[in-house]
């Protein structure tokens, strides 16, 4: 079916529509209340956007995907987005789920863990703490303040377990050891709640009356444990950045844009308190509203796994507002306020929020002037026909011809893109041949019709290497990259000899000398490097298989769960080989005939490793 016979018979319900191009990409999701109206909105005569001109010039299909309510649009198009990485939709590129403090109240002897995954499992979740390092020095104060158990043992009475170290220095009461009082423990517990709710007066008033009631009957070591404990917390509370004294539970969240760049900040406000901030750098939103930059990051951040608060403050009203305050209700099991304050303490939040994201804005534009003057200079310094403001760099790494890889990295506007990196196992080259092996990686990357091509193609190497990339990119018809070789090179006397790069271009004899201490040199030089980093340590993971496997995995007997247990145990398969019988038998999960298998086994190995010396 064509797509006028598609936008003829347009489902007049609420769906999803995924625009795509000719070789079937998905350029852009979106969803509607009725998709006839909105997917024929786009193909009508009047002003359009800047981005969707340019969108619906490489339109030439489109799926649509019809829903029971334009909730479970907004659903199904957060996944899709997530999924796809359209081109024309805003894409955040943090992609982590954030770092949580779980709390389990109801076991006998709670512990708080970090997690990522969140589960309706009864556990009380505290955060998100954005940046992670809030979180951790929030974990080390309660460690050194409230003597919680820290490790991951299971508990048992009937087996007690000798107290570790954190016993010895007052930091866990060592329930593993049957040493904790269970009254005192869960009353511990209850003072960690006060402290991560941030009720610390309340936590601080109940700490005092204690400690006078020790020191009233003459328990002075009680009462200066309580005195240092309340020192503390007390210590912790100053540095806390209180938003409110209401306890409230808010998202809130600002924006700025300008030359088709945007910033948005979110502040995590937990129990009043300012828990943490995120900040979100969006290019290329040219043409796009704020409006609609705004809608498609709300459906996408909250599309996340994460805790929902109750209130959500916006910057100003997003189409829809109605059924993204559903959509977040349901996440949350609970109700869900998405305000747009105008006035009194609400609306300074959000106006902090958005004057974070354009002072924000304005630093990167900054930088981005700085990066695009390095790489306007590095253009004219190589005669480049290209601004190299996409870099994919290749390098190949092997030892003697074995294990052979090749590996690719890609920088964006002076800054590594490290979704985009590849890594090649060499599969056509026998033995060592760094120019055939550059050969193939390169021919590889490029061959398919759908790749988008860098600025400029950069080849650990010199004219060898150079001319092998030329070689191919040629053969496939591409000539609109620029291609340079890097190496570096050694002058001076013994004892006194100095590094500097060189840079081998197309059909020039002789390469270029770079100034060790430019600007431009220092940024090749960090991306050639990134690409010997990323090859090396390819290599090296392919070695160490190789090592395990020509080793246990031939061992009769010897399955996965046997050799993780014989690594974790020793350590390294040389301790393995030197173990005896006994030692390896001793090994959970190994029986004695296992054990008699491996050592047999590295003693042939040893007689006919003798005989090739």
């Amino acid at each position: 079916m064509t797509l006028d016979e598609k936008l003829q018979n347009l489902p007049d319900a609420p769906g999803v529509y995924l625009m795509k191009n000719a070789k079937g990409h998905v350029l852009y999701v979106g969803k509607a209340l009725s998709l006839k109206s909105r997917v024929r909105s786009y193909f009508q005569k009047g002003a359009k956007g800047e981005k969707t001109e340019m969108m619906l010039r490489h339109v030439t299909d489109l799926e649509t995907i019809v829903t029971h309510t334009e909730l479970e649009a907004l659903a199904l198009e957060s996944n899709l987005i997530k999924k796809h990485r359209p081109r024309y939709n805003v894409i955040l590129r943090d992609d982590k789920n954030y770092p949580y403090l779980r709390f389990d109240t109801r076991a006998e002897y709670p512990r708080l863990e970090v997690v990522r995954r969140l589960k309706k499992d009864g556990a009380l979740y505290y955060g998100p703490y954005v940046p992670a390092g809030g979180m951790w020095e929030t974990l080390a104060l309660i460690r050194r303040t409230f003597p919680l158990a820290t490790c991951k043992m299971e508990f048992r009475k009937d087996r007690p377990e000798r107290p570790c170290v954190q016993f010895q220095i007052g930091r866990c009461m060592a329930p593993c050891a049957g040493e904790a009082d269970g009254v005192v423990y869960q009353d511990m517990v209850s003072q960690v709640r006060l402290f991560l709710e941030g009720k610390n007066r309340d936590l601080i008033d109940m700490l005092k009356r204690r400690m006078e009631e020790a020191s009233e009957g003459m328990e002075f070591e009680r009462a200066g444990e309580l005195r240092d404990r309340i020192s503390k917390i007390e210590g912790s509370f100053e540095k806390q950045k209180i938003i409110s004294q209401g306890f409230e539970n808010q998202d809130v969240i600002g924006i700025a844009s300008e030359g088709g760049h945007g910033d948005i900040q979110v502040l995590f406000i937990r129990n009043g308190m300012l828990l943490g901030r995120k900040d979100f750098s969006l290019d290329d939103v040219r043409g796009m509203s704020n409006e609609e930059i705004l809608t498609d990051f709300l459906h996408q951040f909250y599309g996340k796994e994460m805790i929902v608060p109750p209130e959500v403050l916006l910057p100003f009203d997003v189409p829809d507002q109605e059924v993204f305050e559903a959509w977040l209700a349901e996440k949350r099991d609970a109700r869900v306020e998405v305000q747009v304050p105008q006035r009194g303490r609400k609306r300074e939040l959000v106006q902090m929020a958005s004057d974070n994201a354009a002072q924000t804005l304005r630093e990167q534009m900054l930088s981005r002037k700085s990066k695009e003057r390095i790489l306007m200079r590095l253009q004219e310094e190589l005669g480049l026909r290209n601004l190299p403001q996409r870099i994919e760099a290749f390098d190949i790494s092997t030892i003697q011809g074995t294990e052979s890889v090749g590996s690719m990295v890609a920088f964006e506007n002076n800054q590594p893109d490290k979704r985009h990196y590849k890594r090649f196992r060499i599969k056509t080259v026998a033995g060592q041949d760094d120019f055939a092996a550059m050969a193939e990686v390169v021919r590889r990357r490029y061959a398919r019709d759908d790749v988008e091509l860098p600025d400029l193609v950069l080849i650990d190497g010199g004219k060898g290497q150079l001319n092998a990339t030329l070689g191919v990119l040629q053969d496939l018809g591409i000539d609109s990259p620029d291609v340079i070789g890097l190496a570096k090179a050694r002058s001076g006397d013994e004892g006194e000899e100095s590094e500097f790069e060189r840079v081998f271009l197309p059909g020039e004899s002789e390469p270029i000398i770079l100034p060790p201490a430019s600007t431009t040199t220092h940024l090749l030089a960090r991306v050639r490097d990134e690409s010997h980093r990323f090859a090396i340590t390819y290599h090296r993971t392919l070695r160490a298989k190789r090592a395990v496997h020509s080793e246990l995995d031939d061992i009769p007997g010897i399955g996965e769960t046997r050799k993780k247990a014989l690594l974790r145990h020793f350590g390294s398969v040389a301790k393995i080989r030197e173990a005896s019988v006994d030692d390896l038998a001793a090994v959970k999960g190994m029986s004695k005939k296992a054990a008699e298998e491996i050592f047999t086994y590295y003693r042939k190995f040893k007689v006919q490793s003798s005989k090739f010396k």
